[in-house]
């Protein structure tokens, strides 16, 4: 039974999912960072939220961690490339609580043009500053959204509501969705030009950090409003409070900040800038999304392979999960066997589907691949962490679903350049579930894939298999199946010998010395 810890305040009924669905779970909200680091290791999922800080030392003693869980978009408290490198799957809930944050920033907009929070403070202390509060309409005002994903979206929508103008910038933009959403599709410097009001819908990346920065903030349209319900982080709050001062910027509306919890800023107290505590997702039905939307997402995970949302490594569907996995373990077992017949460094790496298998969702069939590549090389590798193995060793991968008819309904092709060696090995389904090998090196052949097998290249010559078998007998290892295949008659020829046990070192080298061996290995699966 998969163990799940709740290390975050969720919804109680995130625990009932996962105990409805089989999974055991501790739910211990508030846990400091050395009693996480002393029991991750009994788990094999993490729920957290904001709180929970998953960091390298956490991960080196996460040894069975197989998915992190996080409810709410941010992923800033996780060490995603640790997690990776440790095979751990790394999942969001990117739209449970989208509406939500959409409607504060829209708030935000609102009371910072209306200036309602300063003129609530001066009401309720028994002044009536009615001249005071000279606020500014939205209607027909620009609107400058910096990214334009689901949150941001669904701004857009809400200030059309608004009537006001809106322009966009998002470089994963295209102009058909721009169009489908109503918006002018603008590049950053035409932005901050033009707008009356900015507000900011993107994750915190190396691209997009202080992306308001003070050079960028000096091209912003004199007197423009700025709102930040996203991350701290995209803008530079020391150049922002400086425009602030200088008038240049009228007004700022802050949710998220640098560091938090933010107890003290700079920005505090400034009479033009309204702030939240990061209350962006901070309703009772966004936490009950995002915490229903985790607990299913990790059991789908735990208990049948499917991955959503996650941001280390691609999807699956859950119904896409049973159908790639017959796939996946095809491949894995394709990479292995190339894995453990490479002797040099791999360079390259080409995997091709043809027939059903190019209809499918191909990243998680090329992971697999890698997977089992990667194996001999760490025992540690899966098809979370494989691509990123491949990268860090220069590693050239390729995909290719071929759009033709082939001599089998699916195959999946391995290719590993090593050196001056190109190895091919290819393979089908056997009545849609079962991996069978049906070419090796250019060798049409027939071949389950057994635990322990022999892999012998030979010249083609009369009375070798005899000679193989007895070996073999003489070393009291039973023969299960024997699979052959040959280029050609007395060209080269290649045995698959399916073993029960194992094959010692010394039988391996009596098998290498026998006249007419090119090359003898025993493989695993």
């Amino acid at each position: 039974m998969p163990k799940v810890l709740i290390s975050d305040a969720l919804s109680e009924r995130a625990v009932d999912i996962f105990r409805e669905r089989g999974i055991e779970v501790d739910y211990k909200p508030g846990m400091k960072a050395d009693e996480l680091v002393s029991v991750i290791g009994n788990y094999d999922g993490l729920a957290i939220r904001s709180a929970t800080k998953v960091t390298e030392a956490v991960l080196e003693k996460a040894g069975g961690l197989k998915v992190i869980g996080r409810a709410g978009i941010g992923v800033d408290n996780v060490d995603v490339p640790a997690a990776t490198k440790k095979g751990v799957v790394v999942m969001n809930t990117p739209f449970g609580n989208s509406i939500t944050t959409a409607e504060h920033a829209i708030s935000m907009m609102m009371a910072l043009a209306r200036q309602i929070p300063e003129a609530n403070a001066s009401t309720h202390a028994g002044k009536w500053e009615k001249n005071r509060f000279m606020g500014v309409e939205l209607f027909g005002k620009v609107l400058g959204v910096i990214g334009c994903g689901n949150i941001g979206s669904i701004v857009i929508d809400r200030a059309q509501g608004l009537k006001m103008k809106v322009i966009g910038f998002d470089p994963f933009l295209t102009e058909e969705r721009a169009q489908d959403i109503g918006i002018e599709k603008v590049e950053l410097d035409e932005l901050l030009a033009r707008a009356d009001f900015i507000t900011l819908h993107t994750p915190l990346t190396d691209s997009t950090r202080n992306i308001l920065n003070a050079e960028n903030i000096a091209k912003t349209k004199p007197g423009v409003r700025i709102v930040n319900c996203a991350r701290g982080g995209l803008i530079d709050e020391a150049a922002l409070k400086a425009a602030l001062e200088s008038g240049h910027v009228a007004g700022a509306a802050l949710d998220v900040f640098e560091v938090e919890p933010a107890k003290e800023n700079a920005l505090f107290g400034m009479e033009n800038v309204v702030v939240t505590p990061h209350l962006g997702a901070a309703t009772s039905e966004a936490q009950e999304n995002v915490a229903l939307q985790v607990a299913e997402q990790m059991a789908d995970y735990l208990l049948t392979g499917a991955i959503s949302n996650a941001v280390n490594v691609a999807s699956v569907s859950a119904e896409d999960a049973p159908k790639l996995k017959p796939y996946m373990q095809l491949a894995e077992y394709l990479g292995s066997m190339l894995g453990q017949l490479t002797v040099e460094g791999i360079g390259q790496v080409t995997v091709e589907l043809e027939g059903h298998a190019a209809t499918l969702n191909s990243k998680p069939i090329l992971a697999a691949a890698l997977a089992g590549l990667m194996k001999p090389i760490s025992d540690s590798v899966n098809m979370v962490n494989a691509p990123s193995f491949a990268r860090q060793r220069d590693i050239a991968v390729s995909l290719t679903a071929h759009d033709r008819d082939c001599d089998y309904q699916t195959l999946v092709r391995v290719t590993t350049t090593d050196g001056s060696q190109t190895r091919t090995v290819a393979g089908t389904l056997f009545g849609g579930r079962a991996p069978r090998l049906v070419e090796v090196r250019g060798i049409s052949m027939e071949a389950d894939f057994g635990a322990t097998m022999l892999y012998v290249r030979n010249r083609d010559e009369p009375g070798f298999i005899g000679k193989l078998g007895s070996t073999l007998g003489e070393a009291g290892i039973n023969i299960a199946s024997f699979y052959l295949g040959r280029t050609e008659k007395g060209g080269v020829a290649l045995s698959l010998v399916d073993i029960d046990g194992t094959v010692e070192d010394a039988v391996l080298q009596r098998i290498r010395a026998l006249p007419g061996v090119i090359r003898a290995e025993l493989l695993t699966f």
